[in-house]
């Protein structure tokens, strides 16, 4: 490092600087310079000297660092010699510091504010406003419904919001918002920070109040005119408020688990006997529910663009009359069975048909309007029954193209199908499952089976059950095994034919499902097989 003396000594003083600079002004105007360009020289050179003085002032500034470096290094250099003559350890650890560690700053008030948004289930958190279920409605089908339905019912694979009421004791319970949620302040936190999906925090506060109000009724615990608002939001409780316990492992269980492993008697070998697959079955942009229209037979199987209509004529226990399969001379069945599987989670239609979030729909036509036992309908379908609505084609085809224009304030907020085409392939769908109804006269049959070849020896594969049970965790992560089909197909009990032929027709690209297309590729002719043996022998 240069010396003290050194900087000294390259360095002139401030006013010798000054003067030399201003004697150069003078002799530059002195000659045939104007005044301007003289005036533009002394600025110029007046920057120069500033610009001078600052590095000198650098200068010492770094002489100083230097010589406090120098001090610094003697001291530590001195410690160390004499901990060394002292016998003292250099590889130990450091004594711990007294002094605070001057890190960070603390939080403004607006940082704490914009991270403090938790809602606590007695309402702590929550900001001012209100918002009643047609609110809610109208910006739940906006924002929501392309992933939860219009009615919150679940599409594709996105989660079902509600429903499942007195349904957490069974083998397949059914989670909701209604059903399993003890404290409604999950759900306004959820939605209000996370939600809608790729837009999380867009929604107001009023917004919120109104989407969880309509999730409310489409639950039905709150009427049609259900206003939720900051003021009575903790007064309101959940379905299964009550239905959690306070986590007390710790206390009870967490003890035994602490001793010594066990480490005697240990099995010979282990047996794998169940698999998890993580499976990307998460529609892209949305989806569609499916559902099996009937329940799987030896009947001969119809398809329409990927689309499965079982022949309903072979099954003659069905509670709804059986008409042999026909189509209107203006609507086409089998396309309208492709339609329908935009209705088919909330609607359920054919044999063992019960309601859902809509009522079944069997028997539809020359039907009095909201006479399906057991079900709740909303105050104007009840309103427009009392007024002698009776379901036919016309009514049915207005309600339809627009259901609030022929029955307002229903509970059905699809926006309706506007193409006449799509509503009179409908219509003929529907007509299957009603007996003698009006204005559909009836037509020739014209679902054409479609044969999809299997070769014989794979056909003759006989599935092993165990094996077929080992690699069912693909297959129970969507369909159920008690057979419910709450908006996917059941495939318990199938024919073991029908499933070998059905799950072929994937791999091969006849069906048109990308799961199961991508499921079937995977699989071999013989866990085909063992497939078929486990399903068709569940009880």
């Amino acid at each position: 490092m240069p010396g003290r003396d050194t900087y000294k000594n390259s360095a002139l003083p401030a006013l010798g600087v000054s003067g030399l600079l201003l004697g150069t002004v003078f002799a530059v105007s002195s000659h045939d310079h104007g005044e301007a360009d003289a005036t533009v020289l002394a600025t110029q050179i007046a920057q120069k000297e500033e610009a001078l003085i600052a590095a000198m002032d650098d200068a010492k500034t770094a002489e100083g660092l230097a010589a406090s470096a120098v001090e610094a290094r003697d001291a530590l250099e001195q410690r160390v010699a004499t901990a060394v003559a002292n016998g003292g350890d250099l590889t130990g650890l450091a004594p711990a510091s007294t002094d605070p560690f001057v890190l960070g700053r603390p939080a403004h008030v607006d940082e704490i504010a914009a991270w403090d948004v938790d809602v606590l289930p007695d309402g702590r958190g929550l900001p001012q406003g209100r918002g009643d279920v047609w609110t809610g409605e109208e910006v739940f089908v906006e924002q929501c419904a392309s992933c939860h339905g219009d009615f919150a019912e679940g599409v594709g694979n996105w989660p079902v919001l509600a429903g499942g009421l007195d349904t957490l004791a069974d083998k397949d319970p059914v989670k909701t918002v209604g059903s399993y949620w003890p404290h409604l302040s999950t759900a306004w936190d959820y939605i209000n920070r996370s939600m809608p999906f790729g837009a999380a925090g867009t929604l107001t506060a009023d917004e919120t109040y109104a989407i969880v109000a309509y999730i409310l009724y489409s639950n039905d615990l709150v009427g049609d005119d259900f206003v939720l608002s900051d003021e009575n939001f903790a007064e309101f409780e959940m379905y299964n408020a009550n239905g959690f316990v306070i986590d007390d492992r710790s206390e009870l269980e967490y003890s035994a688990w602490r001793g010594d492993p066990c480490m005697s008697n240990c099995k010979d070998m282990v047996e794998i006997t169940m698999r998890a697959t993580f499976l990307d079955v998460t529609p892209e942009g949305g989806g569609v529910s499916v559902m099996n229209h009937a329940a799987a037979s030896d009947a001969p199987v119809f398809t329409q663009d990927g689309v499965v209509l079982q022949d309903i004529d072979a099954s003659a226990d069905q509670d709804a009359p059986t008409p042999a399969l026909v189509t209107a001379p203006t609507g086409d069945a089998e396309r309208g069975a492709s339609l329908y599987e935009h209705c088919s989670g909330c609607h359920q239609i054919g044999e063992g048909a019960g309601d859902g979030i809509g009522p079944h729909l069997n028997g539809i036509f020359d039907r009095a309007a909201a006479q399906a036992e057991g079900y709740r309908y909303s105050d104007g379908l009840q309103r427009a029954a009392d007024g002698g609505l009776i379901w036919d084609y016309t009514t049915l085809d207005a309600y339809i193209e627009d259901p609030r224009a022929l029955v307002s304030q229903t509970r059905m907020s699809f926006a309706g199908v506007k193409q006449q085409r799509d509503r009179d392939d409908l219509l003929a769908y529907l007509r299957l499952f009603s007996a003698d109804p009006q204005n559909i006269p009836e037509a020739a049959p014209t679902a054409v089976s479609i044969d999809h070849s299997v070769a014989p020896e794979v056909l003759a594969i006989v599935g092993d059950p165990a094996y077929g049970e080992y690699l069912s965790g693909e297959c129970t992560s969507c369909h159920q095994a008690s057979g419910a089909a709450n908006g996917i197909p059941s495939i318990t009990l199938w024919p073991t034919e029908d499933f070998v032929i059905a799950m072929h027709a994937y791999k091969e690209g006849v069906r048109l499902h990308p799961v199961m297309q991508m499921m079937a590729e995977r699989l071999s002719d013989e866990e085909i097989a063992a497939l078929a043996a486990y399903f068709q022998q569940l009880e």
